[in-house]
């Protein structure tokens, strides 16, 4: 507890709450304690966490709209951005899972991850109060909000290249990351996309969203589809020759 305390910079006075935020209900199931698992603290953390972020916005952009703000929270609220701030944290080595949970992978599976984190915010709120919740989550979402602060109107590159590639054909880019260094509190991800077996750019980033959009803003600069799209057309169509 000790460890994880000093990695998330919080010291919990109750350190039940703490264990209930790292228990995957897959470990509570196996041991016959159904009501000790960290899913009711991730309904709560959720709602924290889009309590704090929302204000945040709400005072950083006074010029925004509700509909620019609500899409500028989804990012910082996805499933992709939880999985980074969680993995950015090593929380995923902390959490207390199921042997058949552990076997398939849970330890650094996305969901699993994001949730956790959900729940060690929901934690945080009830071991504290607001104000420690509202720390928390802003100082392990520095990097994510530093990049909405330097860019709230940027076009977003993976939405980009995925409308121009589906107008090609239906098969969506895959992104992979091909490697991560560095200490758990700053590593630096690299992210590869690939579509119909062309590698069309990679990218670094502090998390894995932002080395996939650096991925995708590569691609967009590269254009290798386009040997493809030339092909599809229906002047270059084999049944028409």
């Amino acid at each position: 507890m000790d460890s994880i305390e000093q990695k998330i910079g919080y010291k919990f006075r109750n350190s039940l709450l703490l264990a209930e935020a790292v228990t995957h209900p897959s470990l509570a199931y196996e041991t016959q304690r159904p009501h000790f698992d960290n899913q009711r603290l991730e309904f709560l953390g959720d709602a924290v966490l889009q309590l704090v972020l929302t204000e945040y916005l709400y005072q950083q952009f006074p010029q925004f709209t509700e509909g620019h703000l609500t899409k500028l929270r989804s990012r910082l609220v996805s499933r992709d951005a939880l999985d980074a701030f969680a993995t950015r944290i090593g929380l995923g080595e902390f959490l207390l899972l199921g042997k058949g949970e552990e076997a398939s992978g849970g330890r650094k599976r996305a969901s699993t991850l994001a949730d956790a984190f959900e729940s060690l915010i929901g934690a945080v709120y009830l071991d504290g109060s607001l104000e420690a919740a509202n720390a928390f989550i802003l100082r392990h979402c520095r990097v994510e909000l530093k990049e909405i602060l330097e860019a709230p109107d940027e076009v977003n590159p993976k939405g980009q290249l995925q409308e121009i590639l589906q107008a090609i054909t239906p098969t969506s880019p895959d992104y992979h990351i091909v490697s991560e260094e560095g200490p758990d509190h700053c590593k630096v991800f690299q992210s590869r996309v690939e579509w119909e077996g062309v590698d069309l750019g990679s990218g670094v980033g502090n998390s894995k969203k932002a080395a996939e959009i650096e991925a995708a803003r590569t691609a967009l600069h590269n254009e290798k589809w386009l040997p493809l799209a030339n092909v599809q057309e229906p002047g270059n169509s084999q049944e028409q020759l």
